[in-house]
């Protein structure tokens, strides 16, 4: 971090989530591709039942998989620099190249107070595989 009267500058270059800017009800966090993101690893899904999740791809690219509170599942190929807000109550999560990060804003502390987690079912991983741009599958 870099302070100035007015000004904090952050950065993260690590793998993974980092929270960086925070305000009274809400954060700023930078994501880092970690291996979770990876084809192979992808089963883990998370929501949050009191806040929505705010994403934004800045580099790399990713797909975005939710599964709507009806059980439906949407596949979106992401596009850098646009807003996708995961409303709360919809399962999540992401799959990515190597080089991806995001931009991720929400209520402050939701990592830590409000995620819940669980693995898809069978039928919901087969679908995911069935939805997935050319580029994740090379």
């Amino acid at each position: 971090m870099s302070a100035r009267p007015g000004l904090e500058i952050f950065s993260w270059n690590q793998t993974g989530y980092k929270p960086l800017v925070f305000s009274h009800d809400w954060q700023v966090a930078l994501l880092n591709w970690e291996p979770i993101f990876d084809l192979e690893k992808a089963g883990q899904i998370e929501r949050h039942n009191h806040t929505d999740e705010v994403f934004v791809l800045v580099k790399g690219r990713a797909v975005l998989f939710c599964i709507a509170p009806d059980g439906e599942m949407q596949v979106e190929n992401m596009l850098p620099n646009v807003v996708y807000n995961v409303t709360k109550g919809t399962w999540h999560n992401l799959l990515s190249t190597r080089d991806a990060t995001w931009i991720i804003v929400e209520n402050r502390d939701t990592h830590l107070s409000d995620a819940e987690y669980r693995q898809l079912s069978s039928s919901e991983r087969s679908y995911l595989l069935s939805c997935l741009p050319e580029w994740i599958e090379g």
